[in-house]
């Protein structure tokens, strides 16, 4: 029986040439979608669609376009009649001077450097060049050394799956209210939207930031990457009774008492780093792992890219496919899907097409199919999300972001918490007794706190679910089964519930009881491997993991829903943040990994510069290396001067700005990346959505709650009112 696909039906043309135009056009597929992987005469062999065909490609039609009036006309027919359009157009303007609807009846998608507006819009920048202007490159390296551009294409991967998101909310109301829109999205909004764990200080003090800590964390110890005696083991100890259990382990058991608070422990960084690896250099690699898994000490080793990620759970869990590329008669490494759900589950590649070897499948469908008929925009559409209500159990970052990027796009979304709160409530820096990290990840939702050790806690959940049409949580494997909510039980208690889990390996899984941090996932995922520009694996300054592991989420969810709402049944969606990371590394597979982007970086008075000579859109490392007479030249300037000297020179260079500097650009202002809201006098940063539906826009209505503030009402519309006091019973209590 043919498993069912969650978009069948649906046709989309992929125009567009950046990486993530086409990574987007890869998820749809996965989803069931029909998509025509349209390729350009004269392309750039640079850019990123041409120069990872292979990936890209795969599980897609190929059609090949020819500068003539037969293949105008059926670029334009789909253009008319395919149900969404996928374009990036300062890196491919009007392509065979044929132009998308400007006032489409189907969802058409823009991903540009910089946007539609702003004064930056319209300017064709690289992946690497918005790594450098957003903030993110200032942010990965060694607090000793240059910033690192990220030889995997992180700007581009979050801009397209956060386009994955923005279409499937678009397709959700042109189906359900029979309005197509246009959809600007920026490379430079999507990477901007990432550094949240930086601009929680950056937008709230004076002080300067440590942009570039290396494998280190600004406020937990000890976390870093140690020498064993044949590699490298990762140990995040995350918490004191972590960092006891591994004094313990190394038979010092004195370090605990002498370093109990991470204050103590951050300014004796150094010294504690170097204790720590004389124990892991006296053992490999896999028994340093093995003794502090049994310890329950958060660790991991580093999985290599050998044409593909090798580690045993992506295995276990298939996230990797060997098949032909018919092109070029080899093996090929892909990535599966990451959407892996219970009934309609993510479909992996099974062909990849060679150039123009659909065009006449292609032909016939846009034969049969209608033009989709425009709407005027005086329609006033609703919020795609309007009307559902979204349950959210989790703490820190993964759940949060989703399920606040859900309420932007007009969810109610209630926010479940445990007695004394989300512990990321007590993060600094703190405005008004308040964490500003806290707000910027949840503003627009209600709390409800509820002890699910009392039996009043759990009957309260089990009717909660029964009203809700999604589940979002990021619980440790198990947790709500505890208390007798199995995904089968859930969904026993309401068979349209769209229940999504993330966990850092996978909710079946091989490593069931290992703990998850961000950098443990970027380690084993291969993601390390890829981002290293030397010797030592390197994570990147964002939290690429919790990050994407939401996006992610976003984007099954949305498509279980267009499921649900089809046929009546929810489903179960088990998302691996190892399987996210190992996917968004595809670029690094079947050798391209293993050549390390030139240094393309010249230090000047004040910074560094990224030259980049020769490069082109969509490309994600520069052609040539740097002339060291040029670049000694450059290192008494400025980075402005510099710039400047270059462009004359007829050389491309931008500078490399630091997360503040970023957060002040004219074009971060125009787009209105970050604002404020006042509550009690007090200015309250907030972050804009960077899904920007030009007919249903993203609205921000109020800041996150206080803890419980919205528990009584909550209770009361159920029908349904506290106890005045029980006994919690024997229960485990909620572990996050």
């Amino acid at each position: 029986m043919t498993e069912p696909k969650i978009l069948d039906g649906v046709v989309v043309t992929e125009i567009g040439s950046r990486t993530g135009a086409s990574l987007c056009g890869s998820l749809l597929a996965q989803l069931g979608a029909t998509v025509i992987f349209v390729e350009l005469p004269n392309a750039d062999s640079g850019s990123g669609k041409a120069r990872h065909r292979s990936q890209l490609a795969a599980g897609k039609l190929s059609l090949l376009l020819r500068d003539d009036a037969h293949d105008r006309r059926l670029l334009e027919a789909a253009l008319l009649r395919s149900d969404i359009v996928l374009t990036s157009s300062d890196a491919d303007p009007s392509p065979l001077h044929v132009e998308p609807p400007s006032a489409p009846g189907n969802v058409v998608c823009d991903l540009t450097a910089f946007g539609a507006s702003g004064p930056m819009s319209g300017q064709p920048f690289s992946e690497l060049q918005i790594q450098a202007l957003s903030g993110i490159m200032d942010t990965t390296g060694f607090p000793d050394g240059p910033p690192i551009p990220n030889a995997v294409p992180i700007a581009d991967v979050l801009a397209g799956t956060y386009c994955t998101t923005a279409v499937l909310a678009a397709h959700r109301v042109r189906r359900l209210q029979g309005v197509g829109q246009a959809i600007d999205m920026a490379l430079f909004d999507c990477a901007f939207s990432a550094l949240g764990s930086f601009l929680s200080s950056v937008l709230t003090t004076e002080e300067g930031t440590k942009s570039r800590l290396g494998n280190r964390h600004p406020t937990v110890a000890p976390w870093n990457l140690y020498r064993s005696s044949d590699g490298w083991v990762l140990i995040c100890a995350g918490n004191l009774g972590q960092w006891e259990r591994l004094c313990a382990l190394m038979g010092r058991p004195d370090l605990s008492a002498t370093f109990i608070s991470q204050a103590q422990r951050i300014e004796h960084i150094v010294e504690i780093d170097q204790l720590i690896e004389a124990w892991t250099q006296r053992q490999t690699t896999a028994e340093s792992v093995r003794l502090l898994i049994d310890a329950t000490v958060a660790c991991g080793p580093i999985a290599p890219i050998e044409t593909f990620p090798r580690e045993e759970n992506l295995d276990y869990r298939r996230m990797v496919h060997e098949i032909e590329d018919t092109d070029s008669s080899r093996k090929v490494f892909v990535p599966g899907s990451p959407l892996r759900m219970n009934v309609s589950n993510g479909v992996a590649p099974t062909r990849i097409p060679k150039p123009d070897e659909d065009r006449d499948r292609i032909e016939h469908l846009f034969s049969v199919r209608s033009s989709l008929p425009s709407v005027p925009w005086s329609s006033k559409p609703r919020r795609p999300l309007e009307g559902v209500r979204i349950i959210e159990i989790g703490q820190y970052t993964t759940a949060p972001l989703c399920a606040r990027q859900l309420a932007h796009l007009g969810a109610e979304v209630i926010k479940v918490e445990q007695p004394g709160g989300d512990e990321s409530r007590t993060w600094v820096p703190h405005l008004n007794g308040r964490s500003v990290s806290f707000r910027l990840n949840n503003a627009d939702k209600r709390s409800l706190v509820l002890d699910l050790r009392s039996p009043f806690g759990i009957s309260a959940l089990r009717k909660l679910l029964g009203t809700a049409d999604i589940l979002v949580e990021n619980l440790k494997p198990g947790t709500l089964r505890k208390f007798g909510l199995s995904p089968e039980a859930i969904l026993e208690l309401n068979p349209r519930l769209v229940y999504c889990s993330i966990t850092g390996f996978g909710a079946d899984s091989l490593y069931a009881r290992r703990p998850a941090f961000d950098m443990v996932i970027q380690a084993m995922s291969g993601f390390m491997s890829a981002v290293s520009a030397g010797p030592v694996p390197l994570k990147s300054g964002i939290s690429t993991a919790d990050t994407m592991g939401a996006e992610m989420a976003m984007t099954a969810v949305l498509g279980a829903l267009e499921f649900r709402d089809r046929t009546g049944m929810g489903q179960y969606i088990d998302l691996s943040m190892q399987d996210i990371c190992a996917w968004l590394t595809q670029t690094a597979w079947n050798g391209a990994g293993a050549v390390q982007p030139p240094s393309a970086l010249i230090a000047c008075t004040d910074g560094y510069v990224l030259l980049s000579p020769g490069e082109t859109a969509g490309q994600t490392v520069p052609r040539q290396t740097i002339d060291p007479q040029l670049a000694d030249e450059m290192n008494v300037l400025s980075r402005t001067e510099a710039t400047s000297r270059l462009a004359a020179l007829g050389m491309d260079a931008v500078p490399v700005l630091s997360v503040r500097e970023s957060s002040l650009l004219p074009q971060t202002k125009h787009r209105r990346l970050w604002f404020t809201m006042a509550e009690a006098g007090v200015e309250w940063p907030l972050l804009s959505s960077p899904i920007r539906l030009t007919g249903t826009p993203p609205r921000i209505s109020h800041l996150a709650p206080a803890v419980d503030a919205d528990g009584d009402s909550i209770l009361r519309e159920l029908d349904l009112a506290r106890p005045s006091e029980r006994d919690p019973g024997p229960a485990k209590g909620l572990v996050v």
